[in-house]
């Protein structure tokens, strides 16, 4: 991203975060289309598709004065994109078949560039907060999700308890979602690391 257009984005919410109207209506006439088009392509419906927007629109205006955005606004509008219509298929897994659900990531991945792009921005996003954890968490974190090592197994190459390695995972895992937004859930997040970390 060009760094006027960056700088742009982060005027943008500022104005929005002091309560700016006009601001919030920028930023509502510049994503609608493009944020309408990914959600619909990933649930299928517009009118889901517009409810889920509607949703992330209305916490965005809730939020203001708090709004804290680390990635592109982009990326973050696109996670949020995300994070939704995940939700929305959790919550209503008796519309579809488990499979549908369950093969959710793949979906992303193969699917329209629209949701390649939102799963994208978010494993980005992702692994720059893993890199971000303080220091012996992201130990932790990667000997467990990277190298697949149980933790009784992280416990004896660090010398330290299980119950230690289990509050370092917590701890992660609620850093993560934390830096991600109050949007997604843990269980998305720990449902993509199981997806897509080797």
């Amino acid at each position: 991203m060009a760094i006027s257009q960056q700088k742009s984005n982060q005027e943008l919410i500022a104005r929005i975060n002091n309560g700016e109207e006009r601001a919030f209506k920028m930023l509502y006439d510049l994503y609608w289309d493009h944020l309408l088009v990914s959600a619909y392509n990933i649930v299928k419906k517009r009118d889901v598709a517009e409810d889920i927007l509607q949703e992330i629109f209305i916490n965005l205006w809730t939020k203001r004065g708090s709004i804290e955005i680390k990635t592109s606004l982009k990326g973050y509008l696109y996670s949020c994109v995300l994070y939704k219509t995940y939700d929305y298929f959790r919550k209503n897994k008796g519309i579809f078949t488990e499979g549908f659900v369950d093969n959710f990531n793949k979906r992303l991945q193969t699917s329209n560039p629209e949701s390649k792009m939102i799963h994208k921005e978010l494993i980005e996003h992702l692994n720059t907060a893993i890199e971000n954890l303080p220091e012996r968490n992201r130990e932790v974190f990667k000997l467990k999700r990277e190298k697949q090592l149980s933790n009784k197994e992280i416990a004896q190459l660090l010398d330290i308890s299980i119950k230690t390695v289990e509050a370092h995972m917590t701890k992660s895992l609620r850093i993560l979602k934390a830096s991600i937004s109050n949007i997604a859930s843990l269980e998305l997040i720990i449902f993509l690391f199981s997806d897509v970390i080797p």
